[in-house]
């Protein structure tokens, strides 16, 4: 089970239309997992959120996540990283991010139709930065 040097795990969660599921912690400290649509920009990890949602709520009160990126066929492969989480609530910066993840996990020729769909307010841009990563390929070898 080799290690993913960091520009491998990088290109490895941006491959294709990897979701990631993005782990936060509730008020009460129970743990909770979403599905989430992201790219990265520099070395952030991009994605968005309902404020009222679980997974918002719970960043704006602890400002920190997980997120979890994997390969489910053999040899099966994962990245896992963690980072504070910073908040922009502005619906212009919510269409631009919503039309640049469209355009990835639905093609180019709907990124429109998913910026105005996802960039509304209420709509909060989410920029994760890493501050540890983990990598693991060919599990399964």
């Amino acid at each position: 089970m080799p290690d993913m040097p960091l520009d491998e795990m990088k290109a490895f969660i941006m491959e294709g239309t990897r979701t990631g599921h993005l782990a936060t912690t509730r008020e009460d400290g129970r743990p909770h997992v979403a599905p989430i649509w992201f790219v990265m920009d520099g070395d952030d990890i991009v994605f968005t959120t309902f404020h009222t949602s679980v997974k918002g709520k719970n960043l704006q009160q602890h400002g920190y996540a997980t997120l979890s990126v994997d390969e489910a066929t053999p040899p099966y492969s994962f990245v896992v990283l963690e980072g504070s989480v910073t908040l922009d609530p502005s619906p212009e910066a919510s269409h631009h991010w919503a039309g640049i993840m469209g355009a990835r996990y639905m093609g180019e020729d709907r990124r429109e139709e998913f910026a105005r769909r996802n960039g509304i307010e209420g709509e909060w841009v989410c920029r994760l930065s890493p501050g540890n990563w983990t990598g693991i390929r060919d599990i399964a070898e």
